[in-house]
């Protein structure tokens, strides 16, 4: 009879917990970027086979109260349950902030806005207004990519120089889909191939090659050791059939030497394009 009484009372504890746990919020699904998602596929138009995009702002505005929502969305997600989550699914949710954050700070002065750049003053960059509520504090857009993705040590990942979007013609395409955990390295892959593939930017030219400046602003995050690349070189080394350079197709020989082996080894010379900061819209 006492046997009979513990086995109940035992199963009835197990179903409570089992009831509490889905009540609780869980910090191990993924967050849910979907409706950031549509918005992308709806509102940004890709270009040159995925080597640029553009935004489509005026239609974009008028679904800014979805993207508005989204946002504080984001805004709900507190530090303790952000720090919960495997790194992954910490840095997609980053990313897509920063770029959710961008479109609507575009949208906050649009149409009457040539570049993000219109968005500071005299005395202050863009990046550096504080106007997003984000993890508990409000913040900059460099404080998103400078102190909690590049900053805080934790990711070590060069490769969301391509995925966070400036809203400039010169920056990396917008991805047009939101960044997931599950697909994470697959879409950095993606747009990082995407965008040293774009001949606008990056190209080979009298034995030397020319590349996009983020490479000579960020040029420390391509020196932590990611793919075993200790220098901006050896990053674009493993990029070379990207760069036009490679290992397919028509090899680019320099002084006796394909070029990708001069620029494994450092010795092949490189300089930095200019940077377009005209707005990333679909009436440019």
């Amino acid at each position: 009879m006492v046997f009979h009484k513990t086995i109940k009372i035992l199963q009835g504890f197990l179903v409570g917990v089992f009831l509490l746990s889905l009540a609780m919020p869980s910090f191990a699904a993924d967050f849910s970027h979907r409706a950031w998602d549509d918005l992308l596929q709806r509102h940004v138009r890709v270009i040159n086979d995925g080597q640029a995009s553009q935004v489509d702002y005026a239609a974009m505005m008028n679904d800014r109260k979805t993207l508005q929502a989204y946002l504080a969305s984001l805004s709900a997600v507190t530090q303790p349950a952000f720090d919960g989550w495997p790194k992954d699914q910490q840095l997609a949710f980053l990313i897509n902030a920063y770029n959710a954050w961008t479109v609507e700070f575009v949208l906050t002065s649009y149409p009457d806005i040539e570049s993000i750049k219109d968005l500071g003053s005299f005395f202050g960059s863009p990046w550096k207004k504080e106007f997003i509520n984000l993890l508990g504090e409000t913040r900059s857009l460099d404080n998103i990519e400078h102190t909690l993705i590049r900053g805080s040590g934790l990711y070590n990942e060069p490769r969301i120089h391509f995925a966070v979007n400036c809203a400039s013609i010169g920056c990396p395409a917008l991805l047009n889909r939101a960044y997931t955990a599950a697909q994470l390295n697959r879409q950095l892959e993606y747009v990082t191939r995407k965008f040293l593939s774009d001949r606008t930017r990056n190209y080979f030219l009298n034995a030397e090659l020319h590349v996009s400046p983020i490479f000579n602003w960020y040029k420390a995050d391509f020196e932590k050791g990611w793919g075993g690349a200790n220098s901006v070189s050896e990053f674009l080394g493993l990029y070379t059939d990207a760069l036009g350079l490679g290992e397919t197709g028509v090899v680019v020989i320099v002084n006796g030497k394909p070029a990708s082996q001069h620029l494994r080894e450092g010795s092949l010379g490189i300089s930095y394009t200019d940077y377009d900061w005209d707005l990333n819209d679909v009436r440019q």
